[in-house]
């Protein structure tokens, strides 16, 4: 669940491209830009910026500076440039090689010291290019990441990707990880930097510490308004789909697991229900949490008519009604299924006519006697019910359930209404089609 921590060879420019200080921190007013540096810039670096094939265009430039190639060495000519791009995007420095590619650094990147409290060698002091970290909040909002970023620094470059690190203003940080050069039209991840405080590779979340980047879950639990006083707290990870999960415990013994996307609450489970949750709760007794739950799901079922004393249960996915549907493990190990609202009375079905509400037992014994009694109904006497599957729902609403016979022979095919769960008819599979399960097949 954690991402990879790749192993970078940072390779940033030169001493003379070396970049400066971390974007927030403070900075001696920039020196001026002369009439003709900005004169030579405008005229030689667009075409350095279209060598470069970057997204820019170009509102300002400057001309930084020439270092002359030494023959005897073999090394050429370079030219160093600065440009501005369209408001609203990050500019760049360039190093213009004769007789090569140019080198591109964004200014995120040039304003990033080479070491701690050393001035930059090479910073972008152009008027549009005063603040480059304000050109990541739309990046972020475009990948579902909540930030308003408050500092920014460059951590490094491979051949393909550029790596930032980014704290938020809500609290959080993330390592962003787009193209090299820093493109954002190509698209960037944003990675939820508590993936890489225990890592080993060389990528580190240094702009705020841990216990600043989890104070998020604090937010979490007010949104969540379950009451919690937080006692601990722990980030669970990042799944594949880009959610953050964290768990928290409470002063009163109880805990949670949080799912957040893009810094949004959007899930809560309390410890009972997150054994499935990227391996459950470990601040929280989760045992002693689930036995209570148990214990709840038994008072539950016996309100809804069922005599269901639960020792096991899993949450089916949450439904859009916020009616509760969880599989029921009972005392005897059968299968049962309960459907419980926020309010009022639910109801348990057996493992068989939880088919006709789309649920399938799948942790205790299915217990099908409530399909055998219903073909008992409409003179099928013979057949008790040992495998069922919902095969279809018809144009009038029903659904139909095929079943299989212990004997061997072809089973039927029941139809049910949904509600209330009622058979309303059979039909042998030798004359129903469609029929599936081992013993049903009739060619």
């Amino acid at each position: 669940m954690r991402p990879k921590v790749l192993g970078l060879a940072i390779a940033m420019l030169v001493a003379a491209m070396a970049p400066a200080a971390v974007i927030s921190a403070p900075k001696a007013p920039p020196p001026a830009v002369s009439d003709a540096q900005r004169k030579q810039g405008m005229a030689e670096a667009p075409a350095v910026v279209q060598s470069a094939g970057l997204p820019c265009q170009v509102s300002d430039a400057r001309f930084v500076g020439k270092m002359a190639g030494d023959k005897k060495k073999g090394t050429p000519d370079q030219s160093y440039y600065e440009v501005a791009c369209a408001p609203g995007t990050v500019g760049y420095v360039l190093q213009a090689t004769v007789g090569s590619p140019p080198t591109v650094f964004s200014c995120i990147e040039a304003d990033t010291p080479a070491e701690a409290g050393k001035p930059p060698a090479l910073p972008c002091i152009l008027p549009g290019n005063a603040d480059p970290k304000s050109a990541l909040t739309p990046l972020l909002t475009k990948v579902g990441v909540q930030c308003t970023p408050t500092n920014v620094r460059g951590i490094g470059q491979t051949k393909t990707q550029t790596f930032l690190e980014v704290s938020c203003q809500e609290g959080s940080g993330y390592i962003v990880i787009a193209s090299a050069p820093f493109d954002g039209a190509k698209g960037i991840q944003a990675q939820n930097c508590l993936n890489y405080d225990d890592g080993n590779g060389n990528i580190k979340c240094t702009l705020t510490d841990r216990a600043a980047r989890l104070a998020v879950v604090d937010r979490l639990v007010t949104a969540a308004k379950n009451n919690c006083a937080v006692k601990d707290r722990r980030f669970v990870g990042t799944a594949k789909e880009g959610a953050d999960y964290y768990e928290v415990s409470c002063q009163d013994g109880k805990g949670y697991v949080f799912k957040s996307t893009g810094g949004v609450l959007t899930q809560t489970w309390d410890c009972g229900h997150a054994s499935n949750i990227l391996g459950g709760c470990q601040l929280t007794d989760a045992r002693e949490a689930a036995t209570e739950q148990a214990g709840v799901y038994t008072r539950l079922a016996k309100n809804s008519g069922s005599n269901c004393a639960v020792t096991k249960y899993a949450d089916f996915p949450a439904r859009a009604d916020n009616m509760e549907a969880v599989e029921l493990v009972c005392s005897d190990g059968t299968s049962a299924v309960g459907m419980f609202p926020a309010t009022g009375k639910g109801q348990v079905l057996d493992c068989g006519h939880a088919l006709v509400a789309g649920y399938k037992c799948s942790l205790g014994k299915p217990d099908y006697a409530t399909l055998t009694a219903d073909l008992v109904k409409f003179n099928a006497k013979s057949c008790t019910v040992s495998n069922a599957r919902p095969a279809a729902k018809t144009t009038k609403g029903t659904v139909l359930v095929e079943v299989a016979c212990a004997d061997g022979l072809p089973g039927y095919m029941i139809e049910y209404t949904q509600s209330p769960v009622a058979a309303v008819g059979a039909t042998g599979c030798r004359f129903a089609g469609n029929c599936q399960l081992p013993g049903n097949k009739t060619s």
